[in-house]
């Protein structure tokens, strides 16, 4: 991912900013449930991710959900992937695992919300319910110049998204949260819809660190500029997790990117640890990452 890339990232200040004052009162709404944790990547190609598989690896999946617990499957970005492999995805993958799969561009880049975009969301839905309990959080990812003037098709989108699934939302054009009238209707209407409002930690892009949760998801894609502050930012963001932890999130579900992608296994296996040592996790460890020397 390049989205957000940096020459100089030592130049820029990383630290978290303060919460919006609605995400503490999203997380005391109701009851503490027990937290949910899924970290991962967004890709599990050999070809990105060089040096993460043991040599001879065949089945880069079957090796890959076996080391982590979730995905951030963006390969359903640029097509519609039929039944059949998403039930293939299902067969290959064991009991805990979870797909967090993207929508299809067709839905938000070239239809970009218009009203003929539900036949593709019919036809996406339809498939991906075959990973059935293994189908996490769907995502949109909005393109950069999806500005608010738009808001009437996010809200259409948003009353016909089938309520049994999870949906979260990002929104890359900067009017969408430095504007406060703007960002509080958007707000509302995510929370009024239960959808997770994504936040987005990329070097180049710090306005779009919102820190507004619109329910008890964080739904979290962090993108590493391939420097060694990469390490002390998902530190940062271990010590938030775990203020919300206490605060009442129930589920935690956080991304690792890369500007070169092969070095995301160890950031997050990285992650893996903070999140186990932070908020007493039980995540499973990879082995094959933890053999690897540190990134820089």
């Amino acid at each position: 991912m390049k989205f957000g890339k940096v020459e100089h990232p030592e130049a820029i200040n990383f630290l978290l900013p303060k919460d919006h004052p609605d995400t503490l009162k999203v997380l005391k709404e109701e009851d503490k449930k027990d937290i949910s944790i899924y970290v991962g990547c967004a890709k599990w190609n050999k070809q990105d991710l060089k040096g993460f598989y043991p040599r001879g690896t065949k089945d880069e999946l079957h090796y890959y959900s076996r080391q982590f617990n979730c995905i951030e499957l963006n390969a359903t970005f640029y097509r519609i992937f039929s039944e059949d492999q998403f039930k293939k995805w299902y067969d290959k993958t064991p009991e805990g695992f979870k797909f967090f799969p993207k929508l299809v561009q067709n839905i938000s880049h070239l239809k970009r919300l218009n009203e003929d975009v539900q036949p593709y969301v019919d036809q996406y839905v339809a498939n991906a319910i075959h990973l059935k309990e293994k189908l996490g959080t769907i995502f949109l990812q909005m393109h950069s110049n999806f500005a608010p003037k738009y808001f009437d098709r996010v809200v259409r989108f948003v009353e016909k998204w089938p309520k049994e699934l999870s949906l979260a939302i990002e929104f890359r054009h900067t009017d969408w949260f430095n504007d406060k009238v703007v960002a509080n209707e958007l707000y509302d209407l995510l929370e009024n819809s239960n959808v997770a409002n994504i936040i987005t930690d990329s070097a180049g892009r710090r306005d779009l660190l919102h820190m507004r949760l619109t329910n008890k998801e964080a739904f979290i894609r962090y993108v590493g500029a391939n420097h060694e502050t990469d390490y002390t930012r998902l530190e940062e963001w271990a010590t938030r997790l775990r203020f919300w932890k206490d605060q009442g999130i129930e589920d935690i579900h956080f991304f690792v990117h890369q500007n070169i992608e092969k070095e995301s296994p160890l950031l997050s296996r990285f992650f893996i640890e903070l999140m186990n040592k932070e908020l007493n996790a039980r995540l499973h460890l990879p082995s094959h990452a933890s053999d690897e020397a540190t990134l820089f």
